[in-house]
């Protein structure tokens, strides 16, 4: 018996059960969907996480206010108290201090409220210092930055100026924050949104104006500063350089008790690549297990046709059919069923990857290995679950066979 008499007997007996063969490749087809997005899943994360941190600055190293010591000598959380301030901006800005410091920004932001005419938005005040631009790696679309010693310009997020002006060609605007007159002298081009925060979505303003006249209390403070690596190569440096400085500063022996956190991008990499893992662990159990499932239904239904067919392979062996033939024909059946749910999963699984970004907000990255891969399991799982059906009806005595009723 060929090869091609082979499949197409195999092929005819799976299309006279159609119904029972689609309900055995559920599992397969189940799992295999699962595979593609759990696959696209990890590649649109790992896609997501390295546009946000390329979205922060290349080369960068991000120093946070850390926790104090207040009256009664109890220490509060990283992040509870305003320890950073102009004086250590200026400071890091040293080239003498921080060789392996290219530029260095500082910010400070608030939430306000943002008025143009008869329409009003709140949105992210960000004061700035003159380098904020090009260590955040951000770029204007239209206009100019705002000048460090002006009191009256802004620049607007694309988002925040469509939303006030329904427009981004806004540049000469005029927009009123807290009472005070601002004009727009330039528009920052788009920068997608961050795990935190729309990088769209902001009014920037010098950073001076913003400690003085929006917020009021404590003008010298920063709530964060950015600072740029001459190369990625000296990052380790730049952070050490910047830890000595700052905990000289602040009149700290002990790092393990500083009032700051300087991160890095190779912690946050580190981070989402961590996360990324734990997730892709979790995914890949599940979609094991439903193709085990797929698995033993293969196994499960092969076994019933081999008892249904238990005088064909009986009349069969009688005409001179060896073993191996009939071994041969139920392999091909479960292996056509194998790879139907494998087809059919993948199909699934690629129309899922392509309209659930919309609904999760988060990127699915359909891979070519991941669908090649994905076949050959279900293939494989076809053969390897119907070795021991194919082997049972291969081992069927022809006289017994023939006797069944």
């Amino acid at each position: 018996m060929s090869w091609r008499e082979t499949l197409l007997t195999g092929w005819s007996s799976i299309r006279a059960h159609s119904m029972r063969s689609l309900l055995t490749t559920l599992g397969i087809l189940i799992g295999i969907a699962a595979v593609i997005l759990t696959v696209g899943l990890g590649l649109g994360t790992q896609k997501d996480v390295s546009a946000q941190i390329s979205s922060l600055g290349s080369n960068l190293l991000i120093v946070t206010p850390g926790s104090s010591t207040d009256s009664s000598g109890m220490r509060g959380g990283f992040g509870s108290a305003a320890t950073l301030t102009t004086s250590d901006v200026e400071a890091l800005d040293s080239s003498v201090a921080t060789p392996d410091v290219d530029a260095v920004a500082a910010e400070r932001s608030t939430s306000l409220s943002v008025e143009a005419g008869d329409t009003n938005w709140t949105t992210t005040v960000t004061g700035v210092t003159a380098d904020w631009l090009e260590v955040r790696s951000r770029t204007l679309s239209s206009g100019e930055f705002v000048d460090p010693d002006s009191t009256s310009q802004v620049v607007l997020g694309s988002e925040a100026a469509t939303e006030l002006f329904g427009s981004t060609d806004v540049v000469g605007r005029s927009v009123t924050i807290s009472d005070l007159p601002f004009t727009v002298v330039g528009v920052l081009d788009s920068a997608g949104s961050s795990s935190e925060t729309n990088l769209d979505d902001l009014a920037v303003l010098p950073l001076a104006v913003v400690g003085s006249d929006l917020i009021g209390t404590n003008p010298t403070t920063v709530s964060t500063i950015y600072l740029k690596a001459v190369d990625t190569t000296v990052i380790s440096a730049a952070y050490q350089e910047a830890e000595t400085l700052l905990l000289n500063l602040h009149g700290i022996t002990n790092a393990d008790s500083a009032d700051f956190s300087i991160s890095s991008q190779d912690a946050l990499v580190e981070t989402a690549t961590s996360v990324y893992r734990t997730l892709t662990v979790l995914l890949t159990g599940i979609a094991a297990l439903s193709l085990l499932v797929g698995g033993i239904g293969v196994m499960n239904i092969m076994l019933v046709s081999v008892t249904e067919r238990t005088r064909e392979i009986g009349l069969r062996k009688a005409l001179g059919a060896p073993p191996r033939v009939i071994r041969r024909q139920f392999l091909t059946e479960a292996s056509i069923l194998g790879l139907a749910g494998g087809v059919l999963g993948v199909g699934l699984g690629v129309v899922a990857a392509l309209t659930l970004p919309s609904v999760l907000g988060s990127s699915i990255v359909v891979s070519g290995v991941a669908i090649a891969g994905s076949i050959a399991v279900a293939l494989g799982i076809g053969l390897l679950f119907g070795t021991y059906p194919a082997a049972r009806a291969a081992r069927l005595a022809p006289i017994d066979a023939l006797r069944s009723e």
